[in-house]
């Protein structure tokens, strides 16, 4: 079956499924606060439940590079088999949690490991997948990740009917019974599981191995462009996970409860039509033009530009629902080729390393402009805060369309 036409699709819906419970069970924990601080009253402390957002943020922040290394060298399915085990049992544990450190510390070990997944997922996939299905199969399981964020959304929902430790036991053991599932029908790539490794018995040989990934990246200047083409849109991208429910409450001056659920629901669905419509075109298009994942992925960049203008300034219903609508299929098309894009500048040896790296620069992002965006709330000005971020977009944007020309659309 692994040698199948069908299996690299196989491989896209196994990893789907992981992607979901990636994010499902790290959000969980942030619908859950009201339910958690009965029993373990420091949650009732807005700035000890920050503490646990971000011990999170920074460990999955500094892993993501050091996942990715691992990656390149390593099995990718035992990684991700024992990844998706570790923060499931993890997400088991927490439902027995009695005491705020107990919490910290689970929730750490979390961030440690979910960073090993995403690198050897995205690489995973690339390598089953040529020109004609590379974009497309990674914006599919892009929407796993989408998908996992919503439903984790649910988590107080399923705590209510029961209680949180119940919600928290049974999603861990859902995840522990997948990983078995994994075992069985995930394999790795023989080309990959046989490159060639240092020889252990040299120190040199090894240190070597480690970092020449790293050195061969970083005096790579399209990856510098790639990197840049990465971390700026991801300004946008945290900033409407996290502040979007605020925007949308403020522009239409409509309650929270009605801004949280509209402003999630108009993201995801559009991020979802987005993936396979940019996955789709790059495609077909990079069949015909080698910079056609380039131009796909700029026409998702530019699509986001009027949104978050859009976003910033609009005061009626169609204005800013409209613009949410906007970014998430611009985000999409964008979300979709980031791989493809990269497989075009970076040897499948060192991908791994160099979207971990790319995801740590997306996550200290994340959080800069998590917090700059909260400061700017505070001062009546995030309308104008989203609006800014269309100016970083618009450099990457230009920057990433003057320098990346690839020769080819996988290289070796």
């Amino acid at each position: 079956m692994k040698n199948s036409k069908i299996y690299p699709w196989i491989v896209v819906a196994l990893l789907w499924g992981v992607a979901l419970l990636n994010y499902m069970d790290r959000q969980m924990l942030s619908t859950m606060k009201d339910a958690m601080q009965v029993d373990i009253v420091e949650l009732q402390s807005a700035t000890n439940f920050g503490r646990l957002m971000a011990v999170f943020l920074w460990i999955y922040g500094f892993m993501s590079p050091i996942s990715g290394m691992i990656a390149d060298r390593l099995n990718r399915k035992w990684l991700i088999v024992g990844s998706l085990f570790v923060w499931s049992f993890v997400t088991y544990l927490m439902g027995v949690a009695e005491t705020f450190n107990q919490v910290f510390w689970l929730r750490a070990l979390m961030g440690v490991s979910e960073a090993l997944y995403i690198p050897a997922g995205l690489s995973l996939i690339a390598d089953y997948h040529g020109e004609k299905s590379r974009s497309l199969a990674v914006g599919i399981h892009m929407t796993g990740l989408y998908t996992g964020q919503a439903i984790g959304g649910f988590g107080a929902t399923v705590a209510a009917a029961f209680s949180w430790h119940t919600t928290f036991h049974w999603f861990g053991i859902i995840g522990i019974a997948y990983a078995f599932v994994l075992v069985l029908f995930l394999r790795d790539k023989k080309e990959h599981v046989k490159v060639e490794r240092p020889e252990p018995s040299s120190k040199n040989g090894e240190k070597a191995g480690l970092f020449k990934g790293l050195s061969l990246l970083f005096s790579n200047i399209a990856f510098w462009v790639i990197l840049l083409y990465f971390a700026a849109p991801s300004l946008p991208g945290w900033a409407t996970k996290n502040w979007l429910p605020t925007l949308f409450a403020e522009n239409l001056d409509i309650p929270m409860s009605q801004a949280g659920p509209m402003s999630t629901i108009t993201i995801a669905l559009s991020s979802f039509i987005g993936v396979i419509l940019g996955g789709t075109l790059s495609d077909k298009w990079v069949q015909k033009n080698i910079r056609g994942r380039v131009y796909t992925g700029a026409i998702g960049l530019g699509l986001t530009i009027p949104s978050l203008l859009l976003l910033g300034f609009g005061h009626s219903f169609v204005a800013v629902v409209g613009a949410g609508l906007l970014f998430g299929i611009g985000y999409g098309i964008f979300d979709a080729n980031n791989m493809p894009i990269l497989c075009q500048f970076v040897s499948s040896k060192y991908r791994a390393t160099a979207y971990g790296i790319m995801n740590m620069t997306g996550v200290f992002a994340g959080e800069f402009i998590t917090d700059l965006l909260g400061k700017w709330t505070d001062g009546g000005n995030l309308g104008l805060g989203f609006a800014m971020l269309a100016i970083i977009v618009f450099i990457a944007l230009a920057v990433q369309l003057y320098f990346l020309r690839p020769k080819t659309d996988n290289m070796e």
